[in-house]
């Protein structure tokens, strides 16, 4: 049956991604990094390329909500954002000289981290 709809894992992949982003304003790519290698047949590093191109217009759609609905402020965000893309452009130049199973470690480790503080804050 997955022969049949091959666009099905990718589709729930992309799907579990967009409320992920929509619940808490990002976080999608925690959610499409292990479906991406898991369900959908993409290598570690592939997965996690593919990850921020489906990100980015998932973000973008969710800044544009929360901004009309007044939860969005521009000024507090601009300094982040000056920052994440310089982050970003260095990501992106350091990501194909590091090695997967460091990469895939680093990433569990942010993920456990994310969830304890999630915890916490209770």
């Amino acid at each position: 049956m997955e022969k049949k709809r091959p666009w099905l894992a990718p589709a729930v992949a992309g799907g579990l991604a967009g409320v992920a982003n929509g619940f808490f304003g990002g976080g999608g790519g925690m959610v499409l990094v292990p479906l991406l290698t898991g369900r959908c047949g993409l290598d570690q590093r592939r997965a996690f390329a593919t990850s921020v191109a489906i990100i980015l217009p998932l973000c973008v759609l969710s800044s544009v909500i929360y901004f009309f609905r007044g939860g969005l402020d521009l000024s507090a965000a601009l300094p982040y954002l000056l920052g994440g893309l310089a982050g970003g452009w260095i990501g992106g130049r350091v990501f194909r000289r590091l090695n997967m199973d460091w990469l895939r470690r680093a990433f569990a480790l942010l993920i456990l981290y994310g969830g304890v503080r999630s915890l916490l804050a209770l």
